[in-house]
């Protein structure tokens, strides 16, 4: 009767060290692990790949089979020469790490003057390990002390009113915990952007901030939308992200060698994959080009080159570049508008200006090379609301004075304006050269414009009849049409008769609405009882023919959660119909220009809808198999279903390029 008893007993000893949580009265002892509530994350000892005998006690992702860390308590003082280690929660509520010789190797600083029955440390599924009272307050926890990486949901302080900052600090090496000189994080002479520092150089630098609320959208590598914000929490701005629901694991984190990457699990390679990296290329390094030169990433190969009124200065960029016409003071300048760009460093911030202000403070002060200005009081609205703070900056006017260093020019749409100071007769020069080639261009456009007018002219209406009807038999006729009939792509066709039925023959109490293409009937078909719309092209429209290959063809290609899904099509006779994803709430114009149901798009509901309708476009313009340009994209062209999810349709109107 022995052996029952002591398999009991060791069975509940497993279960006990599978917790989620430290007390006084358990301890963490080598060999044991807490696991998060879900089972998402890991903490116990760990000795790294390839390294010597000393081991650390951090946080790792559980189901992950390529074991990855995201925190580690001791990195600088490890346990050493294979000793074992043990972390307690002490009288005093912090937690200590000690070896077996009682040497104190780590320890949080809560500094409780006697002791807390019922204090408990908790591992959560997010990541964080924290240090809760019997009452639930926490008073510590991991996400407030980061190692080399920043999960979900963490905060990344930019600015403090007491001063201090927080930083990722790398790893040593792929294989050593230990802190290295790369770190990342706020800018202490300017909290308005972030650096990735080299011991105390800055080895890339982000734009200056400018007030957004969401400073960067990304879609990683799954598909999926990450988040990027900037918080204004009463005068103190902190950086987080965000993932969207359903996402797999994704981290941020800086790598040995300074690299600053967005990372995601691929489960199909069983590996992480970097769909962000920083500085990425070479010229995006912190000052590459030199003074008054910039990273111009719209280049094919990413390369330096000198701002607008300016030459390189020798025969590289490790000068930078020089003015190829000294401002004089006292004389008129100009300013060149310069677009997209990455704001430059080492720059002086002048609060509650209007534009023409901040544009007066640059021209009244003869250092002064360049100025940017953003207007916050949209963007930082809802921050401010929704934290409680009290009037803030309504403007951000920088001033550069000197050189202007660190600067680039974005690919995607991205960066701001910036407004460089030239000598007046610089900017004349351009002008004149603009004054000659523009009436040229617009002659020849002109010419060519008669020309074209004149052949159509010529070849008469019917000729031009003639032309259009076959056109329009070469759509019914061609090969995209024959991929129909031939089943060739992944779409089901859907019975005619079917389809009859379930819109009660075309009865007009079934119809949802009409266009100039044809008529759309709600219906509900047989066999899974499925609620869907029916688009029935008119047989009389000149460009039935061409719509329905567009929308049947495209659209069977292009597949995403915010756009209008495509269930099947059919072809019977002179019919076409195209059956699409009935949807309940209908568009988002019936939301917004309706008084009484206008209330229904609080705040949270119009950030879920702005979001979902820039993954579709994100879809559409970049990450499709085809890259179609949204032509007519308006509020009523916005459906929502029911969960008040917006999924974008008519895009197959679209321009594919």
């Amino acid at each position: 009767m022995t052996p029952l008893p002591v398999f009991v007993l060791l069975s509940l000893v497993c279960f006990c060290k599978s917790d989620d949580r430290l007390t006084p009265a358990k301890p963490l002892n080598a060999g044991d692990k807490l696991v998060s509530s879900g089972g998402v994350f890991a903490l116990g000892f760990f000795t790294p790949a390839n390294s010597t005998a000393d081991s650390y006690i951090g946080i790792w992702y559980n189901k992950i089979p390529e074991r990855t860390y995201v925190w580690v308590a001791n990195r600088d003082n490890p346990i050493k020469n294979g000793s074992s280690g043990k972390l307690v929660v002490s009288s005093n509520s912090d937690l200590v790490l000690s070896d077996s010789q009682g040497h104190t190797l780590w320890t949080t600083t809560n500094n409780f003057t006697s002791a807390t029955t019922g204090t408990a440390a908790i591992l959560l599924d997010p990541g964080n390990l924290v240090i809760r009272l019997p009452n639930g307050t926490g008073i510590w926890q991991s996400f407030h002390y980061p190692t080399d990486t920043a999960l979900p949901d963490m905060v990344l302080p930019l600015s403090t009113n007491d001063g201090i900052l927080r930083r990722l600090v790398a790893w040593r090496g792929p294989d050593d915990p230990a802190s290295s000189d790369y770190s990342m994080g706020g800018d202490s002479s300017s909290d308005l952007q972030v650096v990735i520092w080299n011991g105390t150089r800055p080895y890339w630098r982000r734009s200056a901030w400018d007030g957004s609320l969401v400073s960067a959208l990304y879609q990683s590598i799954t598909g999926f939308i990450v988040t990027e914000t900037i918080v204004d929490r009463g005068g103190e701005l902190y950086m987080t992200f965000t993932v969207s629901e359903g996402s797999p694991s994704m981290r941020m984190m800086l790598d040995y060698k300074g690299t600053f990457k967005f990372l995601v699990w691929n489960s199909n390679s069983s590996s992480w994959e970097a769909f962000i990296e920083h500085p990425s290329p070479i010229c995006e390094r912190y000052a590459y080009c030199g003074p008054f030169g910039y990273c111009d990433a719209t280049e094919t190969v990413p390369k330096c080159n000198c701002l607008s009124g300016f030459e390189p200065d020798g025969v590289n960029f490790s000068k930078g570049c020089r003015r190829k016409e000294d401002l004089k003071c006292g004389k008129d300048n100009n300013f060149s508008t310069l677009r997209g760009m990455k704001t430059p460093d080492k720059f002086l911030y002048v609060k509650n200006r209007s534009f023409d202000q901040c544009t007066e403070e640059c021209s009244r002060n003869c250092s002064c090379s360049a100025y940017a200005y953003a207007n916050l009081k949209n963007e930082r609205a809802y921050a401010n609301l929704k934290n409680g703070s009290g009037d803030a900056d309504q403007s951000r006017c920088l001033i550069w004075l000197g050189g202007l260093v660190d600067t680039g020019k974005f690919h995607d749409g991205g960066g701001e304006n910036l407004y460089l100071r030239l000598a007046s007769s610089t900017v004349d020069k351009e002008s004149n050269v603009l004054k000659i080639i523009l009436p040229i261009v617009a002659g020849l456009l002109i010419l060519a414009s008669i020309c074209l007018v004149w052949i159509c002219k010529s070849r008469g209406k019917r000729r031009i009849k003639e032309i259009k009807n076959k056109h329009t038999r070469q759509h019914l006729q061609n090969s995209k049409l024959n991929e129909l009939e031939n089943e060739s792509i992944d779409l089901p066709y859907i019975c005619f008769e079917d389809i009859v039925t379930a819109i009660d023959n075309f009865s007009d109490y079934k119809m949802l609405g009409k266009g100039g293409f044809g008529k759309v009937y709600k219906g509900l078909l047989e066999g899974g009882g499925k609620e869907v719309a029916v688009k029935r092209l008119s047989k009389s429209s000149g460009q039935g023919a061409d719509e329905f290959r567009n929308e049947v063809v495209l659209i069977a290609k292009l597949q995403h959660r915010n756009l209008v899904r495509l269930l099947g099509y059919c072809t019977h006779e002179d019919e076409k119909l195209s059956i699409y994803e009935y949807l309940p709430n209908k568009s988002l114009d019936a939301f917004l220009f309706d008084a009484t149901r206008n209330s229904v798009l609080d705040w949270l509901t119009r950030f879920k809808v702005i979001k979902g309708i820039a993954r579709g476009l994100l879809y559409l313009h970049q990450d499709s198999r085809l890259t179609i340009i949204h032509r007519d994209l308006k509020a009523s062209n916005i459906l929502l279903d029911a969960e008040m999810n917006p999924k974008i349709s008519d895009f197959w109107y679209g321009k594919d390029i």
